[in-house]
């Protein structure tokens, strides 16, 4: 199938880019020995953990559902963590993950006994409380946050009767070493009497890894640094920078209204099929598009449902768009096949892999029952 064939909606996965990001990511593995997980909150399509395993350590969760996900279809090494643990699903996850890492010391004294019993490693996310970033929403170090124990909330006594193997930070959001360094820097400062009686730290996710520009050389002094300094193993779990820039949104145009400006109605929505549009917000990249008055015809590009705000952006164009063009997003691999909903009754995009050579294959449609058993 080749890729004007595919049906619309359809995120398009580019394996290429893929393997291009996976090999940036195995180098750092390979020069360092370290360890990188996928963070499948922001991608988790299953088919391709066969290859990514070949490339990566294992995959990290964000409760029982990815977990199993990872185990089953990747089998390599699982991590979890979860702001908090439902005891009904604690013993699945303890035979399902490698690691298992507590928001707070009250869920340590919870779990860490018996995940220490069926062979777990256990650890601790720790808040550096050093935020780098202006998305409060992203950002675990804001104020109030509960994600991670503060080093006024620590219990240095707690912490060494439970034996706990490794601290866990994440604190970035799509960031570049200039965001981890002094992260890092603050962690030690606040964390660092604990860092040599651990066997592991994990710096989290959100590094930009594999976008171009990120300075691996001082992501990779800095594992030596930890690693050297403190005897320990670290651990990344990117998401984002595993399907950066590795897939695609196919779209149609269905209708054209004017209403003080061009407005062309798609058959995608950005409230059920990219939510992070509206949630961020962002402008997500329009193959052969540009800003507002670049090219001759501006449109402002929105979903078919009935949310009034379901606007992807405005956009440029050099010739008129008509009902049946076909419109390309970029960079839609990642959060959002995790994301997508039903609202409106929307169908589902479909899910295709494009090879090197064009040559496209369809992994998966979705229809009404999809839809109709989400609910009862």
């Amino acid at each position: 199938m080749r890729f004007d064939e595919l049906p619309t909606p359809c995120y398009v996965i580019d394996l290429p880019a893929l393997e291009q990001n996976l090999e940036i990511l195995k180098g750092v593995i390979d020069r360092t020995g370290c360890k990188i997980l996928l963070a499948q909150k922001a991608f988790s399509c299953w088919a391709l953990y066969p290859m990514i395993g070949k490339y990566l350590s294992g995959t990290a969760a964000s409760g029982l559902y990815e977990a199993r996900l990872g185990r089953e279809e990747m089998g390599r090494e699982v991590h979890v963590f979860s702001p908090a643990y439902k005891p009904a699903e604690f013993s699945e996850l303890t035979a399902l993950c490698d690691d298992i890492v507590c928001n707070s010391f009250a869920q340590l004294r919870a779990f860490a006994p018996a995940a220490h019993k069926a062979g777990c490693s256990v650890g601790l996310r720790v808040n550096p409380e050093y935020s780098t970033q202006d998305h409060a929403i992203y950002d675990p170090c804001a104020p109030g946050s509960r994600l991670g124990v503060t080093r006024a909330a620590f219990e240095p006594d707690t912490f060494s009767a439970l034996h706990v193997d490794g601290l866990h930070f994440h604190t970035l959001c799509e960031q570049g070493a200039d965001a981890l360094l002094p992260t890092v820097e603050a962690v030690e400062e606040k964390f660092g009497p604990w860092l040599s009686e651990v066997s592991w730290v994990n710096f989290g996710g959100g590094h930009h890894i594999t976008k171009p520009g990120y300075d691996i050389p001082a992501l990779e002094a800095c594992i030596r640094r930890i690693q050297k300094t403190y005897g320990v193993t670290v651990y990344l779990e990117p998401g984002e920078a595993v399907a950066l820039n590795a897939g695609v949104l196919v779209t149609e145009v269905l209708d054209l209204v004017h209403n003080g400006l061009d407005i062309a109605i798609l058959d995608t929505s950005a409230a059920c099929h990219m939510p992070d549009v509206l949630e961020m917000p962002y402008r997500p990249p329009l193959f052969g598009a540009g800003q507002p008055g670049e090219f001759a015809h501006t449109y402002r590009l929105g979903g078919p449902t009935c949310l009034a705000g379901d606007v992807i952006g405005d956009y440029s164009f050099a010739k008129p768009l008509k009902p049946g063009d076909r419109l390309v997003f970029g960079d839609m691999a990642i959060y959002t096949m995790v994301k997508n909903n039903t609202f409106n009754g929307m169908p589902l995009p479909a899910i295709a892999l494009r090879d090197a050579h064009g040559d496209c294959r369809l992994l998966r449609r979705f229809g009404y029952d999809d839809f109709k058993t989400r609910l009862a």
